[in-house]
């Protein structure tokens, strides 16, 4: 009986396992009200063994639950850029099993695993016009088989039933897509920047429908490097200083430790903007039409002064994202854009 309820008043439990940390949240049934959230940070000396990281991971998903409110055991996982190569590409227009040949083949020489050890998959996005033709824009996705393996070892070490894994995009767009359902917004285009510690991912979107996706080597650990080789101080020290800075108000702030900061992560910002500005110049060639309508910024490193920053460069409006702004929620989950993976991932199976 306690089982029957569980699944009748719970959604499943979202898990973003990042590269410093995980978060986990959960919706009730209804995905109506948050369940509940944890954040766990990983240890800074994280093993490159792959078998003692998962270990860690999978303590760190215990320490996580250990005396939350969560319920159930279902899940759903999530493929991180750091596990995903993703690519548009254009094919010839088809469809149903001929497009998927078509795309297949186009993928055994593009993914860089073989081909027996590559989980392909792709998305339509449209048909757009090179030259006198008419071809197909699709999003590529793919993974190394093992890695869906290893996420799968890690739930049942955790004591959880993986539900679904998912991709960072599909999660992210799912997120951001709760919130803008009004008619007019589902005509419009839309870019959402997740900024984590190791990646940046990008998804150009109409409504829910992703147009463009790309992963980007940018993160807040480059910028901890560039603190760290800036100011002189060991990585741990000033990652620390980097956060703290930045999680304080304005006013609170150390003026020079302040402009410190930003003369050593200035240049990892402004390779940041070069990426975007691509990625809106491809959209902008391929997709001809409707100009993007705003650029929504998630993720542990977004902060509303890197957004202010961002906007200086872009002639398109730009507002720090907040995943769960439809839902009450507690004064403790720090940055609000660290959840907007988690959120998407445990909004599965929703419209």
């Amino acid at each position: 009986m306690v089982g029957l309820l569980t699944r009748k008043h719970f959604g499943p439990i979202g898990v973003d396992i990042g590269s410093r940390s995980i978060k986990l949240l959960q919706f009730d049934r209804e995905r109506a009200r948050i369940q509940e959230t944890a954040h766990w940070d990983l240890p800074p000396d994280i093993s490159n063994s792959t078998e003692l990281r998962d270990q860690q991971i999978v303590d760190a998903i215990g320490h996580a639950r250990r005396g939350r409110n969560f319920r159930g055991k279902r899940a759903v996982f999530c493929l991180g850029a750091d596990n995903l190569f993703v690519q548009n590409i254009r094919v010839a227009k088809a469809s149903g099993d001929e497009l998927k040949k078509i795309v297949h083949f186009e993928a055994a020489g593009r993914v860089p695993f073989a081909g027996e050890e590559a989980e392909v998959r792709y998305v339509e996005a449209a048909d757009v016009r090179q030259g006198d033709t008419l071809r197909r824009e699709v999003i590529l996705l793919a993974c190394h088989r093992p890695a869906i393996e290893r996420i799968l070892g890690i739930a049942e070490r955790s004591g959880l039933v993986s539900e679904a894994i998912d991709v960072e995009p599909a999660a992210l767009l799912r997120c951001y897509c709760r919130q803008f359902r009004r008619d007019n917004d589902q005509q419009r285009r839309m870019m959402f920047v997740n900024i984590g510690a190791s990646t940046t991912t990008v998804v150009i979107a109409k409504g829910s429908d992703a147009m463009f996706v790309k992963c980007i080597d940018v993160g807040g650990k480059h910028l901890d490097e560039g603190v760290a080789k800036r100011l002189k101080m060991s990585l741990p020290d000033a990652t620390a200083l980097r956060r703290h800075n930045g999680d304080r108000r304005a006013e609170q702030r150390d003026a020079e430790v302040t402009r410190g900061i930003s003369e050593a992560t200035r240049p990892i910002l402004e390779q940041l903007a070069n990426e975007l500005s691509l990625c809106t110049r491809y959209y902008s060639v391929t997709f001809r039409g409707q100009p993007l309508s705003k650029i929504v910024f998630g993720g542990g490193e977004a902060s509303q002064t890197l957004v202010d920053w961002v906007a200086e460069r872009f002639d398109t409006t730009c507002e720090l994202g907040d995943p769960l702004r439809s839902y009450e929620k507690p004064q403790t989950l720090g940055r609000l854009g660290q959840w907007d993976v988690a959120a998407g991932l445990a909004l599965r199976g929703t419209n």
